[in-house]
């Protein structure tokens, strides 16, 4: 490679030299890929790694080369200006839209009514990238695919491929698009300031026609009014269906073998004025299941004096024969009614009635009525709980009293997650008379999650009484409670030199776990402060580094061993 140390010298045999120890020659890469696209790089270095010249150029001179505006240029005008900072379209335009509305006709076939339809069309031209889409504004149950028309894109003009520009569009001018003549009424304030501003003068704008099939069916009708009548059935299904007013009723059936009262809860139906009655069914009355005394139907209240000489069984009464029907002014609370010839006595109605009884009768007051009746008063016996038998546990006996199926009593599972694997143990021995239950010595254990006590006796060599398990886990109740209503030991029942009796057998507490005092100190407020101190003085340990033993505390049933019992 060739270098001119010479700056200025040309480029001639006898002023150049080789340099001799150069050994690289290839060009510097100027191809580089980012993220898998290929991106053009500025190359650093020349050939041969030599130093390009602009790298020498400091940053003085690359800026005086930049404003340097030479003072001989060709040409009549002698005092060019700097060009301005260049903004592309995309910075320039972004967001700025020019709107024109406008309509196409549609053409219809095979139809007597109409010939054609006018659709209006809102076209938007980006100013951006000068692309433009054609949107119908969608009309409800018009059945017609509406919306984007034509989708974003450029549109071309004639057939030299030339595309449409802001500059070519106007009001009161058609546009071809894919066949399809378009045709430009007026467009928005914005775009009308803009076009101005450009030195483009609009054309005056014009109406969208309006479309000869709609405006057909806007049209009124020539209908036949009948006349209004509140009574009519179609306009009261319309107003008053699902209207229901319900009174609540004692039907005296006094005059009967049995001389009993029942009740009974009274519908009125608003759509049509009729009456159902129905009967409270109560648990094992002894009665057949037919709730509904009476069926839904109209009920008269008078009947003309022609039809009344014949029995309804063998006549029956028609809308003809009847004089008057029962409506809703004649159920009022606290009154006794008569229908179909049983006596019934308002005594209670529902909220909806009372409103509707505010806002169509105001006149008419409900006052609810306390009623008992005989029957009820008979019925209403307190289940009696038969007495515990022993068998089992409580719990379990009073399940098979509940329920014909006795299901498993329900149990705390909130305190069964929280005081899981928590026990309090206890060394223990045995209270007895007998001189040959003097060394015996136990382990008392206190579930908390489900106050459950277990007894495990500790084995002694020639002793000649097996070790093991004396008592399996249950709960035991304090002597002295009743049978129907035990109470059962707590935590709180438990301290050193206590005697608790379990089942006839009764057992000294002489040492307790570690664990107790930790968990006693940390529910303060379920315990007595006696017992706390004893504990306190047992295991040697102050008030003041209680907050110590809390951090070097253990789960209990980490280890099988319990500390020694003090001997008595």
């Amino acid at each position: 490679m060739s270098v001119n140390p010479g700056h200025g010298l040309p480029f001639l045999p006898g002023n150049t030299f080789r340099d001799l120890t150069k050994s690289a020659y290839h060009r510097a890469q100027t191809l580089d890929f980012k993220n898998g696209y290929a991106l053009p790089r500025r190359p650093v270095v020349g050939t041969g790694q030599d130093p390009l010249l602009s790298v020498n150029i400091s940053h003085c001179e690359r800026n005086q080369l930049i404003s340097d505006i030479p003072n001989l240029t060709y040409g009549t005008d002698t005092h060019r200006h700097p060009p301005l900072s260049y903004i592309p379209a995309h910075a320039a335009y972004d967001k700025k839209v020019l709107r024109f509305y406008g309509y196409f006709q549609q053409e219809v076939l095979h139809s007597p009514e109409e010939n054609f339809r006018v659709r209006p069309v809102v076209i938007y031209y980006y100013l951006e990238d000068d692309s433009m889409c054609v949107i119908e504004p969608p009309v409800e149950n018009s059945g017609i695919p509406q919306g984007k028309l034509i989708k974003r894109q450029r549109f071309t003009k004639n057939q030299h491929g030339e595309f449409y520009n802001w500059k070519d569009l106007n009001l009161s001018m058609d546009m071809n698009l894919y066949g399809t003549v378009y045709r430009i009424t007026h467009c928005d304030p914005f775009t009308q300031d803009f076009m101005e501003s450009q030195g483009i003068v609009l054309n005056e704008p014009e109406p969208i026609p309006s479309d000869p099939y709609t405006t057909r069916r806007t049209q009124t009708q020539q209908t036949h009014t009948t006349p209004y009548d509140h009574n009519h059935q179609l306009e009261r299904f319309l107003t008053k269906d699902r209207q229901v007013l319900r009174f609540f009723a004692l039907w005296d059936d006094s005059d009967s073998l049995f001389r009993e009262k029942r009740s009974v809860t009274l519908h009125y139906y608003l759509v049509d004025n009729s009456i159902e009655i129905c009967e409270h069914q109560e648990p094992n009355s002894g009665r057949d299941p037919f709730p509904v005394v009476l069926r839904r139907q109209r009920v008269p209240k008078h009947i003309k004096p022609t039809c009344e000489p014949f029995p309804s069984c063998v006549l029956e009464v028609s809308q003809l024969d009847v004089q008057e029907y029962f409506s809703p002014e004649d159920f009022r609370v606290g009154e006794e009614l008569t229908l179909m010839g049983r006596r019934f006595l308002l005594y209670d109605c529902d909220d909806y009635t009372r409103k509707y009884f505010q806002q169509n009768h105001p006149d008419i007051q409900l006052k609810p009525v306390t009623v008992q009746t005989s029957t009820q008063q008979d019925r209403k016996k307190v289940q009696v709980i038969p007495p515990y038998n022993g068998f089992g546990s409580l719990e379990d006996s009073l399940q098979n009293c509940l329920s014909l199926i006795p299901e498993p009593p329900k149990k705390d599972v909130i305190k069964l997650l929280e005081n899981d694997h928590k026990v309090l143990r206890y060394a223990a021995r045995l209270d007895s008379q007998n001189p040959l239950d003097e060394g015996r010595r136990f382990i008392l254990s206190y579930y908390l999650s489900n106050d459950m006590i277990s007894i495990f006796e500790r084995s002694t060599r020639n002793s000649g009484i097996m070790g093991g398990k004396f008592l399996e886990k249950t709960r035991i109740p304090k002597p002295g409670s009743a049978a129907e209503n035990p109470e059962y030991y707590g935590p709180a029942d438990f301290s050193i030199g206590v005697t608790v009796e379990v089942f006839g057998h009764r057992f000294v507490l002489t040492d307790a776990d570690r664990y107790v005092l930790n968990y006693l100190e940390s529910v303060p407020n379920h315990i007595p402060e006696q017992m706390l101190s004893s504990l306190r003085q047992k295991f040697g340990v102050s008030q003041t580094s209680e907050q110590d033993d809390r951090d070097k505390e253990q789960p209990a049933g980490e280890t099988d061993e319990v500390l020694a019992p003090i001997e008595s």
